[in-house]
């Protein structure tokens, strides 16, 4: 199921839409019209249906704890090519060349971390 907002006429209309499949072909079938999409945006109910459909979702359940700081994290684990680009680029020495060259000079930031994050954007980004 998903929303939709389907044109007629000079107006839109927010509907609940699902796909079925009928042979070799899926069809679109409208679960619920909601009404007026202009209507419903202005009028807010449709910012509470969302917060309440929302509000059903476990998912959107445990980012709201987060937000709210009623949940600690037990630590961050790190995935993926920045872990493995660390591993090398700390084994390399990398990051002690760079701070030894860097010792001297007040930065407000941390411009190991900075350069780090260029070179892994530089090998993983597309073009």
């Amino acid at each position: 199921m998903f929303p939709r907002v389907k044109r007629s006429g000079k107006y839109q209309y927010l509907q609940i839409v699902e796909n079925r499949r009928d042979g070799d072909q899926v069809r679109q079938q409208v679960i619920a019209s909601l009404g007026r999409f202009d209507q419903l945006r202005e009028s807010g109910q449709l910012d509470n249906l969302t917060r309440a459909l929302a509000g059903l979702c476990r998912q959107v359940e445990l980012v709201d704890v987060c937000r709210q700081g009623a949940m600690e994290s037990r630590g961050v684990r790190k995935l993926g090519p920045a872990l493995v680009f660390d591993r090398l680029w700390q084994s390399l020495g990398i990051d002690q060349e760079l701070a030894g060259l860097l010792a001297g000079r007040k930065f407000d930031f941390a411009v190991e971390r900075a350069v780090f994050l260029t070179v892994l954007h530089r090998l993983f980004a597309c073009g």
